[in-house]
């Protein structure tokens, strides 16, 4: 199925090209791996970019890999504290932007000068208020709000990454809808894949001393607080089944929710992969994604998993959730243990199969080439404008 996808894709793409004239585009980025959740985000619309035919440039700090057909601008950043560095980047990024011969600047990043602004992290302000707390990072929070500001204000066209991330912005900053559009990610249909399953389940649950015959949930990300762990760890107490797992894969000081296993009676059961660039072998040991998120504009880990055949249960406050339905998975509030396990437990009697080819049905039709034709429509507005 995946084959005649990209095919699909790649016919998609030549039509592209001979209907449309080639761009000079330049993306403002932080450098980008090709193996983590946003940044091959990234990296693969830059790939699709570059397909449709266009021009496409990088600026941004740090040294960044290589990518056939993408030309790199390095923006020189020495070590500053992360507000500083914000500040700096904007500041640096803004002559690059100005130089003049692009057709279109699209900025990942909350800067100064740029035609279009991906919102992929949101609306901080939304962030905070999801959060309920501005904890001791009030300077961070200051500056980061006064670029949003002016993000919002003055830039031409804003893309958000969900709908719900949309109606965000729109509730803070008023953004109109004419000036405000939604472009959902791409996820790498090649890479996740339900195949994956055959190759690496076996191995990968032998490396993390798991039973074959255990009933696995994953749950992958960093920023455990902000990514809802507490509350997938109290699910895996309610579970009625002893003998299930909870791997947790991801960046994050995990020492308050080691104690919290340890008190629920579950620590032996949460294994702690840590920070990996495999994740597409976890998604294969897996047989379900548990993400309660409290915050996410669209976690592109919702994508990878349904692509790779894994059936869902995340939060309704996931911008992912926009993709996930009773089909493939299962839509919970955000701080509901019980209704996590609930979920988990319904899905556990369905019919895996069915499952597995319900969730890639879900995530088939948001490739790289589908997001590079909506935005192609956002530069087309902008040139309108213009």
């Amino acid at each position: 199925m995946s084959i005649c996808v990209l095919e699909q894709d790649r016919a998609r793409c030549g039509r592209a090209l001979r209907r449309r004239p080639a761009m000079k585009i330049l993306i403002i980025a932080r450098p980008y791996a090709f193996h983590g959740g946003v940044e091959s985000a990234t990296a693969g619309l830059m790939r699709a970019l570059v397909a449709h035919g266009h021009d496409v440039h990088r600026a941004g700090p740090g040294r960044q890999q290589a990518q056939p057909g993408v030309t790199e601008h390095p923006l020189p950043m020495p070590p500053l504290p992360s507000p500083a560095r914000a500040v700096a980047l904007a500041l640096l990024a803004a002559p690059v932007a100005r130089r003049g011969g692009w057709d279109v600047v699209q900025s990942h990043e909350r800067t100064l000068v740029q035609d279009v602004y991906r919102a992929g992290e949101g609306a901080h302000r939304a962030y905070l208020e999801a959060m309920a707390s501005r904890g001791g990072r009030r300077v961070h929070h200051a500056v980061t709000l006064a670029l949003e500001r002016r993000v919002f204000a003055r830039t031409p066209q804003i893309v958000a990454i969900s709908r719900r991330s949309a109606d965000d912005i729109a509730r803070h900053y008023a953004v109109p809808p004419p000036r405000l559009s939604v472009v959902y990610n791409g996820v790498d249909l090649e890479r996740f894949h339900p195949a994956l399953r055959a190759r690496h389940r076996d191995a990968a649950r032998a490396d993390a001393d798991v039973p074959a015959s255990a009933y696995a949930m994953l749950f992958a990300g960093s920023g455990f607080e902000r990514k809802g762990l507490s509350t997938a760890i109290r699910a895996l107490a309610h579970l009625g089944d002893g003998g299930a797992r909870l791997l947790v894969l991801g960046r994050g000081d995990a020492a308050p929710y080691r104690r919290l296993a340890g008190e629920l009676g579950v620590a032996g059961r949460v294994v702690w992969l840590g920070a990996r660039p495999d994740i597409e072998r976890w998604y294969a040991a897996a047989d379900v994604l548990v993400l309660p998120t409290r915050y996410e504009p669209f976690g592109n880990v919702h994508l990878e998993a349904l692509a790779s055949g894994l059936p869902v249960v995340t939060s309704a406050v996931a911008g992912g959730a926009e993709v996930v339905d009773d089909r493939c998975g299962a839509v919970v509030a955000s701080d509901d243990a019980a209704g996590f396990a609930a979920a988990l437990e319904k899905l556990r009697g369905r019919n895996a199969a069915e499952l597995r080819d319900a969730a890639r049905a879900a995530a088939e039709p948001l490739t790289f080439a589908r997001q590079v034709q909506t935005l192609e429509e956002v530069y087309r507005r902008l040139g309108r404008n213009r």
